[in-house]
């Protein structure tokens, strides 16, 4: 059966509708979930790991006698690791030191401006202990596992501990946790992994941040939790945008439709000027589709989830991807300097026919937890700079404070806050010094 992906015309009446339709890819809200998580919060809120070993049993399948055996600690995870064939190991620690060199590159720096008396900066200190949670129930998600760990490793953090639900960490995962600087790794998943690392209990450490994609209810965990910690961006099902023209090979295209459609409630869009180019890649989907595992959920996500846009030149196709503010924009373009420029809204950026985005997802460097659902628009891909706090530093000297004191009392009082004005009146006139 030929896949029904929707053929969407710029030129089209209904072309807006269409796309408006495609932009709002959100799967099931947080508000439709809050009841739920909220009573699993509450309850390991208020008694800890008795609450988490009732949970594992119901949403993990993991049974034990107490709450300690959920905990991995780091001598664990090691023993699990060494399980995974060399082959495999050698491929993470091909990507583990990819990820570390990339990674390395993006540490901001403190500084301090000025000499001793009068001086301005900023010191970048490390988060005390982070939460990661890599989801665990579909696949081993060893390079999630990377992508989380290995950027707060560089950034300093003391202790990383990590959740991931099943009764049996695959080896793969043990291993990344290793390569990665994992201290703990908590056999849990869901709000109830996000209640255990957000509020702490007699077993799991309470951290300062969550960090990591996973299921709605994740999600609208990690939405209840803020305020009690930090938390990064929304991370929810995959997605593509795919800018070309006609000099792309549809084979190629259809082939990384295909990639991101694999992912459970994936979103997938290619613009392009050329509908010669457009229509080959539908004959391509419908070619390469029966050739792959999960047909049914990626023929779910292409016609579902998915269209193929026809636009009037490139310029009109960018402007369509700035709007859908996609995790992936590829960009398969004779010319991609012209118009990298032009992009303002993307996790990340995959540009040219020999960078597909599993590279990325694997071994490219960058993290590939991204922001996803149109929030690309303002949240950014999982770095170094998540797992540091800024501290300003102000030291000002008399002649300073003499010149700019006087200032900063007339906008205290033009806020009608006479308290600071007078704490800066008070060093103004006084002749002690």
């Amino acid at each position: 059966m030929s896949l029904a992906v929707p053929l969407l015309d710029t030129a089209s009446d209904a072309f807006e509708r269409g796309f408006q339709a495609l932009v709002a890819r959100r799967q099931a809200s947080a508000d439709d979930l809050a009841g739920v998580v909220r009573e699993i919060l509450a309850q390991v809120l208020e008694r800890g790991d008795a609450a988490l070993l009732e949970y594992a049993a119901r949403f993990d399948g993991v049974e034990v006698e107490t709450a300690a055996e959920l905990v991995l600690s780091g001598a664990e995870i090691a023993a699990g690791a060494r399980a995974l064939p060399r082959e495999d190991r050698a491929a993470l620690e091909l990507a583990a030191s990819r990820i570390r060199r990339f990674h390395e590159r993006s540490v901001p720096q403190s500084w301090l401006d000025g000499e001793a008396g009068n001086r301005l900066g900023q010191l970048l200190r490390p988060l005390g202990r982070v939460g990661i949670y890599v989801p665990g129930f579909q696949a081993p998600l060893a390079s999630t596992t990377l992508m989380l760990a290995v950027p707060a490793q560089v950034a300093g953090v003391r202790e990383i501990v990590m959740a991931s639900s099943g009764s049996e960490l695959h080896p793969a995962i043990l291993a990344a946790a290793e390569l990665s600087g994992v201290s703990h790794l908590v056999r849990l998943g869901g709000a109830q992994a996000v209640a255990a690392l957000a509020y702490g209990t007699e077993s799991v450490p309470r951290v300062e941040k969550i960090v990591g994609p996973g299921s709605a209810y994740t999600q609208a965990a990690k939405l209840q939790v803020f305020g009690e910690v930090a938390i990064d961006a929304e991370a929810g099902p995959s997605e593509v945008f795919i800018v070309a023209d006609a000099s792309a090979p549809a084979r190629y295209l259809a082939a990384d439709l295909l990639a991101q459609a694999e992912h459970t409630g994936a979103s997938v869009a290619l613009a392009t000027p050329s509908e010669t180019l457009a229509r080959e890649t539908l004959a391509e989907l419908d070619q390469q589709l029966p050739k792959l595992p999960f047909q049914e959920e990626m023929r779910d996500a292409l016609e579902k989830r998915g269209a193929l846009l026809v636009t009037r030149d490139l310029a009109e196709a960018v402007e369509l991807a700035n709007r859908y503010a996609a995790e992936h924009l590829q960009l398969y373009v004779d010319d991609p300097d012209r118009w990298l420029p032009q992009v303002e809204n993307a996790g990340a950026i995959f540009i040219g026919p020999y960078s597909p985005v599993p590279l990325g997802d694997y071994v490219a460097g960058p993290s590939h937890v991204l922001p996803t659902g149109g929030t690309a628009r303002f949240f950014s891909v999982v770095g170094v700079e998540d797992f540091l706090k800024r501290m300003s530093v102000v030291e000002i000297s008399r002649p300073e404070l003499q010149a700019i004191g006087p200032a900063a009392i007339r906008l205290a009082e033009l806020e009608g806050l006479q308290a600071h004005a007078e704490a800066v009146r008070a060093r103004l006139n006084d002749d002690n010094e």
